[in-house]
């Protein structure tokens, strides 16, 4: 990407060491941007491509992801489990460098941190980390700073939408490990999502991107083992099964506060999935998606 910026329509400069990389912030972007974007927050264990969907009912783009190393790509890396936080600064944090860090307890879990001698993040702001942000991260990760790369872009640009809406496999794992499943049980997944127009502001951005997967998303996880224990977890995989499901995102935001905490943490899963199992041919689905929802929260007439 920082060798081919220009075409992009990408910036690349350096802070006290670090490189930074914008995506959409003081940058136009774009599509492609965010496509190596997404690619690069699961640590280039997945494959991400631009697709046709009707799911709004209309054809519209979608975000399409693919992996064979699912735990690695989606949790160890592309899951936005690290809060970024500086002296008046504040990003969600995802990407490789925290599989370097490990400071989640989900890494206990999932047993896939490293040592590493540079680091790769993906930040979700508006915003270019600050040289002390940068510092700390580097330090963190157990590098030297000039040995850091981070990656930004703001939900409200064409690649950080992109980038957000491409985590309909992640998304579905997170929800499978809250629910006490064993990833280890999953080879390879498929995943898309609609890409909503690109909000004006970054808190319609919020709720359009989480609406396109919660709404929209559809996901087929290819497992092994047993049907029984597949049957008995599909239907609690997808967004419906959660209480604070039904409305869009931005309204349900706003009804907690916009406290994230406050909403059912099982809502953040795509709309519909299918485990397929590869051991006995058969597949279990649960959810749907509804067209009506997606509509309204994407501003669709």
């Amino acid at each position: 990407m920082a060798a081919d910026a220009e075409r992009l329509r990408i910036s690349v400069t350096e802070d006290d060491g670090a490189r930074l990389i914008d995506c959409g912030a003081a940058v136009p972007g774009g599509v492609e941007a965010g496509r190596l974007l997404a690619e690069a927050s699961m640590a280039g264990l997945g494959a991400v491509t631009v697709a046709a969907t009707a799911v709004t009912g209309e054809e519209g783009p979608a975000a399409v992801v693919r992996t064979d190393h699912p735990i690695a790509a989606c949790m160890a890396a592309q899951y936005a489990g690290w809060e970024v936080k500086g002296d008046g600064y504040f990003a969600m944090g995802s990407g490789p460098m925290r599989a370097a860090a490990g400071r989640e307890d989900l890494f206990a879990d999932i047993g896939f941190t490293e040592q590493a001698e540079a680091c790769l993040g993906v930040l979700e702001t508006n915003t270019a980390p600050p040289a002390e942000v940068c510092a700390d991260i580097a330090r963190k990760c157990g590098v030297a700073t000039d040995n850091l790369t981070l990656l930004y872009a703001p939900t409200n640009s064409l690649a950080g939408n992109l980038q957000v809406v491409a985590r309909s496999v992640e998304t579905a794992l997170h929800k499978l490990h809250e629910l006490g499943f064993d990833l280890n049980r999953i080879q390879s997944a498929w995943g898309t999502a609609p890409l909503p127009p690109v909000a004006g502001d970054a808190l319609t951005g919020i709720g359009r991107t989480n609406d396109a997967i919660l709404y929209g998303g559809q996901v087929v996880l290819y497992v092994r083992g047993d049907d029984d224990s597949l049957a008995a977890i599909a239907p609690r995989l997808p967004s419906g099964a959660s209480p604070d499901h039904g409305r869009p995102f931005g309204e349900l935001f706003a009804a907690y506060d916009h406290d994230f905490y406050k909403i059912d943490k099982l809502l953040f899963s795509p709309a519909r999935a299918t485990l397929a199992n590869l051991d006995t041919g058969r597949s279990h689905a649960a959810g749907e998606v509804l067209p009506d929802v997606l509509r309204q929260s994407f501003g669709l007439s």
